[in-house]
């Protein structure tokens, strides 16, 4: 596992060790990785960071990379003749944008280098990434898992832990409507489960990773927030035409909320029947939300932020104005 230990990482290492498997974390050493993990410490943007893993064979390899794909090329290109398989995490802003709703594994591909070694748009730095795997170690042994939006516990992003966050400060609480806007994602566990039973099974190939249409909605997630945070919190369906009007930035200002139209069919509109028939199962919104509340409250309340990453959220200034208005 090249970085094991926080949110997907740490949910692949997690589930490995639960099926029995030996377990390599190579990362930088911010963070330990779960027990009884071996530990690898390295850098793979410093000269010599891949050192640590000069010796040793694997049956899979699991990569989450996201910046210059030059790092996938190299950490590749050294494990390719001592492992036996390669799933790179990637993600559906690969595709080229806007993607048509329902659009499958054959959309349009935006450009990208798997030499490219500076700063990269996360969508080239994620198609990079999957062309240096496949450069690597070869179309039949390379898994490319498009994730789209991941939400769980141990997320570091925040759009999930926000919601939880808000609804258990309670009171009229802004729900972007409409309430039945159909949203797709993926819980970190599902994709960790998945990435593992396709690496035992050989498969390869490019894979979309959320939800099916109609697995849940705008509204049986924040119903469930406010569940599981104790129903202090009241939502207020306000419609996409106010939201937008009052300035307030869709997807990072409201989390996970993108209003009908283009970009919500790229977001939320994905095929996801080829992940389907090969063995994805995506668990009920209700217990997603409910065990990243667990483990939020397990940790005093506050998640872990990416320093890489914006932080979201509305500010209560922002939304007390929507509401009156």
């Amino acid at each position: 596992m090249l970085g094991g230990t926080q949110f997907v990482g740490r949910a692949v290492t997690v589930a490995a060790l639960a099926r029995g498997h030996e377990v390599t974390v190579f990362h930088r050493g911010h963070h330990e990785p779960p027990a009884p993990a071996v530990s690898l410490r390295g850098d793979r943007t410093e000269p010599g960071g891949l050192a640590a893993l000069a010796d040793g064979t694997w049956d899979v390899v699991v990569d989450t990379w996201s910046s210059a794909p030059a790092s996938v090329r190299d950490t590749a290109r050294l494990l390719a003749g001592r492992a036996k398989r390669y799933v790179y995490v990637s993600s559906l802003s690969v595709y080229r944008h806007p993607t048509p709703r329902t659009a499958d594994e054959r959309a349009p591909l935006v450009e990208g280098s798997p030499d490219e070694a500076g700063v990269v748009p996360y969508p080239q730095a994620k198609r990079g990434g999957e062309l240096a795997a496949v450069a690597e170690f070869g179309a039949e042994r390379t898994v490319l898992a498009r994730a789209g939006l991941i939400l769980g516990p141990w997320e570091n992003i925040g759009r999930l832990p926000w919601w939880l966050g808000r609804a258990a400060r309670g009171g009229a609480m802004l729900a972007p409507g409409p309430r039945d806007l159909g949203i797709q994602y993926i819980d970190c566990r599902d994709l960790a489960e998945w990435i593992l039973d396709a690496a035992q099974g050989g498969l390869h190939g490019a894979y979309n990773l959320v939800s099916p249409p109609g697995h849940a909605t705008m509204g049986s997630l924040l119903d469930a927030c406010v569940r599981v945070t104790g129903g202090r919190a009241a939502p207020r369906w306000t419609a996409p035409e106010a939201i937008l009007a009052a300035g307030i930035e869709p997807w990072l200002q409201l989390p996970v909320w993108v209003p009908p139209g283009e970009q919500h069919d790229t977001v939320h509109g994905t095929a996801v029947a080829k992940a389907l028939a090969a063995g994805l199962r995506c668990r009920p919104v209700e217990e997603t939300v409910a065990d990243t509340w667990a483990w939020l409250r397990s940790i005093g309340g506050t998640a872990p932020q990416r320093p890489d990453r914006p932080r979201v959220g509305l500010d209560p200034e922002t939304e007390a104005k929507v509401l009156a208005g």
